[in-house]
């Protein structure tokens, strides 16, 4: 998404939408469809502990609502609002589902140590190898602040969350926009709180009516690691959207690690504020934006790989589109985005026009991007790059040590802006020639542009220090996201990027 997005946004249940938002205790008949066996599903991780024959029960705490996948798993549904501990266990012949606004605690306000009266903590588990579906755009994770979610997979048996056409093998390579997504909302720093005293917070999270931000820079809302999240993302409303996964004023307590995007409707992942640290992160057929940021961001992104939509999607995305809050005061006192960034390799779609760009920076936001790679589809009209905003340029982004190779350089509308901020670095190239190459042989995606391994170019290229930019960052002797064909830390937790593990 593009712009300032301070959300006045959903304020009733999900399920005020229509009655097949609210997600459904029915589910599929024997018969219908069996999961990874259909045009879009695969082996991506697993299939919930299927083992031919359903459970016979639920865990306690979890509904029976049927089966599904031609009879072989029991649909065991979450409650909708969670309190204390609950944990998703992994069992034989089992798969788990949402309905409708699924909630992890209620929100417990601003600060830590004076929860609102009433408010109640939640902290769901979820264990390794689990599947958990949901069936409709309504349907949706939200963990409120205060609350926690321990999602943590294995390289070898990653937690899935997915649609119900996806578990009854219906999904094709352009499916999208089948469920909401999860929704993280912490008490960290973003740019709508008052934090001086007294403090107020008056963000909402886009595509909910939830609250998020305070003034505790490493809270923790839990821990995501070896998660795929597939086929999500719903407009709730033109400009009101639910992402793959939302980080709203999550703070640096908090592990997002191995996380993977594919296919939502909207953003691949969309961070609000926060301290939040993101790290070996994929996404891949994001309609709209890979990574978006908004409302103060300050926290570090290393190992990341994005993905466009084929040249007929319509879209006009980008893979970064950062921002922050608009000029309504002068830049000096405000509470400015300052993302850091390094070792992503963005590829780009094939875009006709030169509307959008790979690398898209808007209002006060004032990045480091370091040891990167952005490129796109050999033809594409698009540009490498656009500075696209006065304050965005007197806050004066820094790149070091990033190779560009995209058809144009920089977006036409900001060719002066993007030129002066980009050659004020060190050991850029604006126009190199991308040798980026593929993954192992067998891959056959057609929404999807699957060149981000390093090629001789990009490997000579000399990176900067990381570890001096962000203390999340480690040293690499490389730019981009992957080092070489031998550097696989992608693969066997996510899909869609080698052969036998489609999604």
């Amino acid at each position: 998404m593009t712009g300032f997005k301070l959300k006045t946004l959903l304020a009733v249940s999900a399920c005020a939408l229509t009655v097949a938002a609210c997600g459904s205790a029915e589910v599929a008949s024997p018969g219908e469809g069996d999961f990874g066996t259909g045009t879009g599903g695969g082996t991506g991780g697993g299939t919930g502990g299927g083992t031919g024959t359903a459970a016979v029960d639920c865990p306690t705490g979890f509904s029976n609502v049927g089966t599904i996948a031609s009879n072989t798993l029991r649909v065991c549904q979450l409650p909708q609002q969670i309190l204390g501990n609950l944990t998703v266990p992994l069992r034989a012949g089992t798969i788990y589902s949402i309905s409708g606004r699924t909630e992890v605690g209620t929100d417990r306000g601003i600060d830590p140590a004076a929860p609102l009266a009433g408010s109640a903590q939640g902290i769901l588990t979820v264990e390794p190898g689990v599947t958990v579906f949901a069936s409709s755009g309504g349907d949706y994770l939200l963990v409120n602040r205060g609350s926690q979610l321990f999602a943590e997979g294995t390289s070898t048996t990653p937690i899935i969350f997915t649609s119900r056409q996806n578990v009854e093998g219906t999904t094709t390579l352009e499916s999208q926009g089948q469920w909401g997504g999860i929704v993280l909302a912490g008490r960290a720093p973003q740019a709508n709180c008052q934090l001086t005293a007294p403090v107020t917070c008056t963000g909402q999270v886009e595509g909910t009516s939830a609250f998020f931000g305070g003034n505790t820079p490493t809270d923790s809302s839990g821990r995501l690691k070896y998660v795929q999240i597939k086929y999500s993302g719903f407009e709730i409303s033109t400009g009101n959207e639910l992402q793959a996964l939302t980080l709203a004023g999550v703070g640096s307590g908090t592990t997002i690690e191995y996380v993977q995007s594919y296919n939502s409707s909207d953003d691949g992942i969309e961070i609000f504020g926060g301290f939040v640290n993101l790290k070996h992160i994929v996404i891949n057929g994001a309609d709209d934006d890979g990574l978006d940021t908004d409302t103060g961001w300050r926290g570090g992104a290393q190992f990341g790989i994005v993905t466009q939509r084929a040249p007929n999607a319509t879209s006009r995305s980008a893979g970064f589109e950062f921002s922050s809050a608009p000029a309504a005061t002068p830049l000096a006192s405000r509470y400015i985005s300052q993302p850091k960034i390094a070792n992503w390799t963005l590829v780009g779609r094939n875009s006709p026009t030169d509307a959008h760009t790979v690398a898209h920076f808007d209002t006060g936001t004032k990045p480091t991007v370091i040891n990167s790679v952005f490129t796109n589809v050999a033809g594409s009209a698009s540009g490498c790059l656009a500075i696209n905003d006065a304050d965005t340029l007197t806050s004066f982004p820094t790149f070091n040590s990033v190779f560009m190779s995209c058809g144009i350089s920089y977006r036409p509308a900001n060719v002066a802006a993007s030129t002066t901020v980009f050659t004020a670095g060190t050991n850029n190239t604006a126009a190199g020639t991308s040798t980026l190459t593929a993954p192992a042989t067998g891959v056959t995606l057609t929404n999807t542009v699957l060149t981000f391994i390093n090629g001789a170019n990009e490997t000579a290229v000399t990176p900067v220090n990381a570890p001096a930019v962000h203390g999340s960052f480690v040293l690499t002797t490389y730019i981009g996201a992957v080092q070489n064909a031998a550097d696989t830390w992608y693969q066997g937790w996510t899909c869609g990027l080698t052969a036998g593990k489609t999604c």
